[in-house]
């Protein structure tokens, strides 16, 4: 019987400006292994690129790992924790009486999937708080952001 394999994974996201040039890093630890992922999009929001962090980070994993997501965004957090973006989708996007739509629909529609096919736990992290490899993705999160050149967010730039 194969043991599944428990990954480790650090995420971040960064905006100059919200909207603005944004980043997102994260870095991936099995054992003794580790992986760096990053990027970032000419105009963007911090949101979008702390989920697009997590999507990064699960992406490049295999569907038959466990995967520990230690996060300081209590956006994403909650969102997945407390079942907010599963009844957002429920409500076909609908967020609350007052019938707003929900925020990063793309994102979020593209992070549920990838937690359906694997065990992802969802940890905040107080962000700014010497936790090295929190402290290691922001600053690789903020370095994509000034990045010249950075592509298109076509989830923002065209959903708004």
């Amino acid at each position: 019987m194969n043991q599944i394999k428990q990954v480790v994974m650090y995420t971040d996201g960064a905006c100059l400006g919200n909207p603005g040039p944004g980043g997102y890093a994260a870095v991936l630890i099995y054992g003794e292994r580790r992986k760096e992922l990053s990027g970032g999009y000419r105009q963007t929001t911090n949101n979008r690129m702390e989920i697009m962090a997590v999507i990064a980070g699960l992406k490049a994993l295999k569907k038959d790992v466990a995967v520990k997501v230690y996060t300081d965004s209590q956006y994403v957090v909650n969102a997945i924790n407390q079942g907010w973006a599963r009844r957002w989708r429920e409500n076909d996007w609908v967020r609350n009486k007052d019938k707003e739509r929900a925020k990063n629909v793309d994102l979020w529609a593209e992070l549920l999937l990838l937690c359906e096919e694997r065990n992802v736990i969802f940890e905040w992290i107080k962000g700014h708080n010497n936790e090295n490899e929190n402290e290691f993705c922001d600053r690789l999160a903020v370095a994509c952001a000034k990045l010249p050149d950075l592509p298109h967010d076509e989830g923002f730039e065209t959903l708004g």
